[in-house]
């Protein structure tokens, strides 16, 4: 193998006696050219976050530098309460020295952190050649309140029954005496609150706060107020959804029957810092006031309905009488278990205009907004008073053009027709335009027809949605000649972001479920394309609720009591154990092991007392498959090796010694169990012979090693047994793609991935599909979702299977990244980039005649492993010299030819 390295600072040396350097370079304060910078930095994986209940907040930070070879061999933190002290360097609160490391995630370890304060950071970084750079800017987080002991506030509802329709409005008015220097609200809320303060809505995020289980725990966020407060009278005013709190609507998983259901309620300080220092609390008492308004019903699974004349005026504004309103009633908080929501929230993050409009006649018109999505729609109405308009929402169109719900509405169990599904209700007031978007639902659909019980006028413009989801920074890119792939990825990240709303979700209509198995099936595809840990770490703790002592988890996550049958099992619940690992490899972060050890081994440990032979019938099979049905005590035995795997690794990143002795005899015990019973060593197979068998068997490499290329050429030749079609369920879809590529059979799994016709992830695309479905079979009568992520692995395999870019577990985090590109014939170019921790990786390369041009860059303070692919008589230039085709690469940027 050959090691190409550069030294940044030998180079430097070189210019400087040349006399270049001088020529339009900046100096940092050691007197030098400052060549890299630090830039990027992060608070718990947020910007600046407000709020933090973390003791021990995780700091990261990037180094930007256009030198090859470019590394960071040590590092100082400063962190203080005054950013002037900072910059000066005095009074600091914490000063960790200069460390020896390339670490570039560090976990704070000075003086205990104080809540309500904020915390100003910067770093200095070392180069390769212990040169620093310029301290990076100054960043900052805030704490909130670090303890349920420090809340003011009293738990307040409005005292009605959880069956009441009409959503519960309040307000509070209050007076500031003193000149502000800042303010912040604490809100905490069991259902869905929005919050308003002197007639604004305060923030931009939706559906908060984010699901949990709401007995165990609950979630309050921070908004910073400062500008929205003023000297003299004010008003805080706050409207509560039901959410999934209060689930109304009957559906089959039980959510009506909750045992956390109840009216919806909140708590909520307002504390404020005046320019004196003195601190005052405006908090949630028996002193507010409360009504109803025009929200006359609303549901998270079904709709909203909303009556515009009923009027209540300027009710969050100044000067408001609410004489007329009453009293609020005092509860008791859902759990004690408050904590901070640091995640990237949910928002309307895209507008959509309709593409189309359709006039049915005077009273029906059918928009179409040209794409599958999760969200809302927002319309402006005019009509009679009285006159009742309904929304509804679909993926589908009849054959006469109206909306079709009969795919998305067969778990929905309504009493009556007073609430139809994915429908909103608006009642007009004969007054003007009526402006209404749903405040506390969202739903999925492309299509969305607005009918009437008297004649309106609508035109196009006068319909937009909004594509609504967790607000995850996008991380990865991809581009390549051929259409489909590029189709491919966009349907797939469609379908991933419509299916993310605080937790990964099955579907954004039909249930809106946290479908574990889903939610692990896609996580690669999560990780290479959105910077997801602040929701995944998030759904990792509701999981570590839901568990029960025994280890056992249920199917869907949170769960009002449903899931805990006897189908949960490894393939679906291995959540608690594959996500955390998969976090550790993309982010090289330890937290979501160390915070989820002790469950993942009450996970393992209950399947190894159900099953202690090895083998297990625990779980739900693979889902869905086109025509072949797979073992389960094959596929749930491959899942509980998968798991006792993972856990023996990361007992060794933990120095659990006698953790990883039994859990690596458990894995061994397991592996060689399914290969007794299901591996046929003379013809290299596996069960039955079908696709998901094979490939299952090689992807989580149970094959032995030596039987390993044998079972590969046997699967691509199932595969084209199978007219070069895909016959697997979500099990064999995670694995065969992934099975072929990393196992000399790349032009198959190519072959496989664009195919166009029927069964294939293409076929979808080829009949107009803007999102993954749940069915290879479009006409199927059941298991029809039109945005389902189940099948999403396919949007992380062209990252690996095309560009090759994986990270190396001994180097986590793209720390060291293998590049393992494969160039594929039928396909003339093809690129990627993913922004890693340490900056963005590019992996590219063009076909010319027959010749290969391959482009790599690897971030500074990071390495890489590149194995590039050879045929025969094919050779590997660098530059123009002969290299040899395994390469360990140092930061910079590479052009490789194969000829």
């Amino acid at each position: 193998m050959y090691v190409i390295t550069y030294s940044a600072s030998h180079t430097i040396r070189i210019y400087l006696a040349m006399g270049l350097l001088l020529l339009g370079s900046t100096f940092n304060l050691y007197g030098r050219a400052d060549h890299h910078r630090v830039i990027d930095l992060q608070c718990e994986h947020l910007i600046n976050p407000l709020g933090l209940d973390e003791h021990h907040p995780r700091l990261s930070w990037r180094m930007e530098s256009d030198a090859k070879g470019a590394a960071q061999s040590a590092y100082k933190l400063m962190v203080a309460t005054d950013s002037l002290k900072l910059v000066s360097n005095d009074e600091l609160l914490w000063d960790s020295g200069k460390r020896q490391s390339p670490q570039q995630l560090v976990v704070y370890d000075g003086p205990e952190l104080q809540p309500f304060t904020k915390y100003y950071w910067k770093v200095i970084v070392w180069d390769e050649g212990g040169e620093p750079s310029s301290p990076s800017g100054v960043s900052h987080f805030e704490t909130g309140m670090m303890g349920i002991a420090n809340w003011q506030g009293t738990w307040i509802s409005d005292g009605a029954t959880m069956h009441e329709l009409p959503a519960g409005y309040f307000r509070k008015s209050f007076d500031l005496g003193k000149q502000i220097a800042s303010a912040r609200v604490y809100i905490a809320a069991a259902g869905l609150y929005e919050l308003h303060l002197n007639g604004r809505r305060v923030g931009d995020h939706r559906l908060d706060p984010m699901y949990t289980r709401f007995d165990r725990r609950n979630l309050y966020v921070t908004y910073d107020v400062t500008a929205l407060l003023q000297q003299g009278d004010n008003a805080l005013g706050v409207i509560l959804g039901n959410g999934w709190y209060n689930h109304q609507p009957l559906a089959v998983w039980n959510f009506d029957r909750a045992p956390w259901r109840a009216r919806p309620s909140f708590c909520l300080d307002l504390r404020i810092t005046y320019s004196d220092g003195s601190t005052e609390t405006i908090r949630s008492d028996g002193s507010w006031r409360t009504n109803t308004g025009p929200v006359i019903r609303n549901n998270i699974y079904t709709a909203e309905h909303y009556d515009s004349r009923i009027t209540i005026g300027d009710w969050d504004m100044p000067g408001f009488i609410d004489t007329t309103w009453k009293g609020v009633a005092l509860r008791a908080a859902p759990s004690n278990h408050i904590v901070s929501q640091q995640l990237h929230p949910i928002r309307n993050v895209r507008e959509i205009v309709a593409q189309s409009i359709r006039k049915v006649n005077d009273s029906v018109y059918v928009f179409d907004m040209g794409q599958n999505m999760a969200g809302v729609t927002k319309v402006t109405l005019n009509g009679e008073s009285g006159t009742i308009v309904r929304l509804k929402h679909g993926e589908r169109l009849y054959p006469n053009g109206r909306v079709d719900l009969s795919n998305i509405d067969v778990y929905y169990r309504p009493k009556d027709d007073s609430e139809p599904f994915q429908t909103d209700i608006v009642i007009l007031n004969g007054e003007g335009p009526v402006e209404f978007m749903p405040r506390f639902n969202y739903k999925g659909f492309r299509y969305v027809e607005v009918s009437s019980d008297k004649a309106i006028q609508l035109k196009q413009e006068d319909l937009v949605a909004y594509f609504m989801h967790s607000d995850v920074p996008a991380k990865g890119s991809l581009n390549s000649s051929n259409t489909m792939i590029n189709k491919l990825w966009e349907a797939t990240n469609n379908a991933y972001l419509s299916n993310l709303f605080g937790y990964p979700t099955d579907c954004p209509q039909r249930e809106k479920n946290g479908w574990t198995g889903d939610g692990h099936f896609a996580i690669e595809t999560a990780l290479y394309n959105f910077d997801g840990i602040t929701v995944y770490e998030k759904w990792l703790a509701d999981h570590r609720d839901e568990q029960q002592p025994n280890g056992v988890l249920p199917d869907i996550i949170p769960t009002g009591g449903w899931g805990y049958g006897t189908a949960n099992g490894t393939d679906w619940t291995s959540t608690i154990v594959i996500i955390p690992w998969n976090l550790y490899l993309f982010y090289g972060d330890l937290k979501p092991l160390q915070d989820n050890y002790d469950n993942m081994k009450r996970y393992v440990n209950y399947v190894e007392r159900l099953s202690p032979q090895g083998l297990t019938t625990f779980g739900r099979g693979d889902w869905v498959p086109v025509k072949s049905r797979s073992s389960l005590e094959y596929t749930s035995s491959v899942y509980y090796f998968v798991d006792a795997t993972i856990l023996a690794k990361v007992a060794k990143l933990l120095n659990r010694e006698e953790d990883r002795l039994y859990y690596q005899a458990l894995a061994a015990k397991i592996r060689q169990a399914i290969n007794d019973k299901y591996l046929d060593s003379t013809s290299v197979s596996y069960g039955s012979g079908v696709q998901t068998e094979l490939s299952m068997a090689l992807y989580w490499h149970v094959v032995p090693d030596e039987l390993r290329t044998k079972l590969a050429e046997n699967l691509a030749r199932r595969v084209q047994q199978d007219g070069m079609h895909l016959d697997v369920g979500v099990l064999g879809a995670k694995a065969i793609l992934n099975a072929l590529s990393e196992n000399g059979q790349a032009e198959t799994a190519y072959k496989l991935a664009v195919q166009d016709t029927y069964p294939s992830w293409g076929w979808w695309i080829a009949n107009g599909a803007t999102t993954l479905q749940e069915n290879w079979d479009m006409e199927a009568e059941r298991d029809i979702s039109d945005n389902h992520m189940m099948f999403g692995e396919i949007g992380g395999w062209f990252f690996k299977g095309l560009g090759g870019i994986y990270p190396d577990e001994s180097a986590p985090g793209f720390k060291n990244i293998i590049l393992k590109p494969n160039f594929v014939s039928g396909l003339n170019d093809f690129s990627c980039s993913l922004n890693s921790p340490y900056g963005k990786i590019i992996s590219s390369w063009q076909r010319k005649g027959k010749k290969i041009y391959y482009s790599v860059t690897i971030p500074p303070n990071a390495s890489a492993s590149l194995s590039i692919p050879m045929q025969r008589h094919k050779r590997v230039y660098l530059d123009g010299d002969l290299v040899q085709p395994a390469i360990q690469l140092s930061a910079g940027s590479y052009e490789f030819r194969v000829e």
